[in-house]
């Protein structure tokens, strides 16, 4: 993979931009507050059709409100059918918009859980990092869309909510962020090229 820092750079900023712009949650922007508040760490596995499985452990110590939830959304089968709709190869592959847009989210939003925030937050953006995306204008306004790093995007630290990282299938990462054709400048896939989430389910 060669990335050619004289494009990357601009093209980062636009994908943060794009990452921020795009996840204003069009529904009630209802603050999550009727779920118990889980702790300790938690797996989850991502299916993506025709790539693999996904391992992921959640450490709800560092971000209880994020991965609680992630979890909740997982067990009510939000993501099942799901897209990763926005690919950057070198920085990240995103999904949990239910329309592939990039423009909605489930209907609740939750409590940022980074330094811009007021909140400490230990889990750096290194390769294989899950994290939140959110809206640029509001810290509390993340809903369902997640990214998944795919290089080390350390520069997102204090500012996105990391909330775990990759235990096993990272070449299925590779291979969504490397085969990916995005439409765009911020990454967009075409809806009918956009790799399916078959199922987000909890393992422990």
């Amino acid at each position: 993979m060669n990335i050619k820092i004289g494009w990357i750079i601009p093209i980062l900023i636009i994908i943060i931009i794009g990452i921020s712009l795009s996840l204003s949650n069009k529904d009630d922007n209802e603050k999550i507050d009727e779920v118990e508040i889980m702790d300790g760490k938690h797996n989850v596995v991502i299916n993506v059709k025709d790539y693999g499985e996904i391992y992921l452990e959640l450490d709800a110590d560092v971000a209880p409100i994020t991965v609680t939830n992630f979890i909740y959304l997982a067990n009510k089968n939000f993501y099942d059918g799901i897209t990763f709709h926005r690919i950057i190869e070198g920085f990240m592959i995103q999904g949990g918009d239910p329309t592939g847009t990039g423009y909605n989210g489930s209907g609740t939003t939750i409590k940022g859980e980074f330094a811009a925030n007021g909140i400490e937050n230990s889990i750096s953006h290194t390769r294989g990092t899950i994290s939140m995306a959110r809206n640029s204008t509001d810290y509390d306004s993340a809903s369902s869309q997640f990214f998944i790093v795919h290089q080390d995007s350390t520069f997102l630290d204090g500012d996105y909510a990391a909330f775990g990282h990759v235990t096993k299938g990272m070449e299925v990462v590779d291979k969504i962020a490397e085969t990916a054709e995005p439409i765009d400048n911020n990454g967009l896939i075409a809806e009918d090229k956009q790799p399916v989430i078959e199922s987000v389910k909890v393992i422990d």
